[in-house]
């Protein structure tokens, strides 16, 4: 396996021992890619618990950029970008062996190449990666998130799966929460994907981005905390069926009709928010 940058890292954890990456990546079944390190574990932990400990399911993480530009404060304030790098990289490295994932890849772009639609860096890492597995699901960030890094991402994904044949194009893709939740969606189009199950590697998880945490943002207590908010207030007439959820956004009609605008299908999803909300102050008035 190549990757376009030298400072990008491929990772195999104990569990693909003997493997090589591409094999690895051959057998992956649930497909995450994001933007930062940390972005996995906070926002699309329901997949890395359904395939943890399986002899079936295989979880690959992926992360697009470098890490460089993150909020720090106490004993991180110090330390500058190219320390906070490598720093990133180690506590993804440390997730991807507690999560027991099949393969972690960190592609090491800045986000400004990110950004820029076309970078042809960027498009050659996705397309390798795209065209060296066939997962069962893909996990993206999601449209209306309001990081520009995230959308960019999601973006860019986007471009490199519409670019495959149909019959390569993965059967399902989610776009999992991140700097703005989902739970304005309707709720029959929310992907209520259940975040209960083993609570104590969640924790782990997200405990692993020390220099996120100490470094000036209680993620640890927020993606925990988003994910029992969202169980409790999902349905207001019944009650809770389980006691952690992390929603996502149906994608997939996006590798059904590539003609389909990302902006179209976004803003109809908000436009049903709208007209929720004025109905129903219409019908109490």
């Amino acid at each position: 396996m190549k990757l376009s940058r030298p400072d990008s890292d491929i990772f195999l954890p104990e569990i693909s021992a003997g493997l090589t990456p591409e094999a690895a990546l051959a057998r992956t079944t649930h497909l995450c890619v994001i933007a930062h390190q940390d972005d996995i574990e906070i926002n699309a932990y329901p997949a890395v618990a359904e395939c943890y400990g399986r002899t079936d399911k295989f979880f690959t993480g992926v992360v697009m950029t470098n890490g460089a530009g993150s909020a720090r404060s106490g004993k991180y304030a110090s330390v500058t970008d190219a320390e906070m790098q490598l720093i990133r990289r180690g506590e993804q490295r440390r997730a991807a062996e507690i999560g027991k994932y099949n393969l972690q890849l960190q592609l090491a772009h800045p986000s400004a190449d990110v950004k820029q639609p076309g970078h042809a860096a960027v498009a050659a890492d996705l397309a390798a990666l795209f065209d060296g597995c066939t997962p069962k699901v893909v996990y993206l960030h999601q449209p209306a998130d309001k990081h520009d890094t995230h959308v960019a991402c999601f973006l860019r994904c986007i471009e490199a799966l519409r670019a495959l044949p149909r019959d390569r194009r993965p059967a399902r893709v989610l776009g999992v929460e991140g700097w703005r939740n989902l739970d304005w969606l309707a709720d029959h189009e929310k992907v209520a994907m259940d975040a209960s199950p083993l609570p104590d590697l969640a924790g782990k998880l997200v405990a692993v981005f020390e220099s996120q945490i100490a470094g000036g943002k209680r993620y640890d207590l927020a993606a925990l905390g988003r994910r029992l908010s969202n169980a409790t207030f999902f349905a207001s007439h019944a009650t809770d069926k389980t006691d952690a959820i992390s929603f996502a956004l149906d994608l997939t009609p996006l590798m059904a009709d590539a003609t389909l605008s990302v902006r179209d299908f976004t803003l109809a999803h908000i436009e049903k928010l709208r007209a929720d909300v004025a109905g129903r102050l219409a019908k109490m008035a």
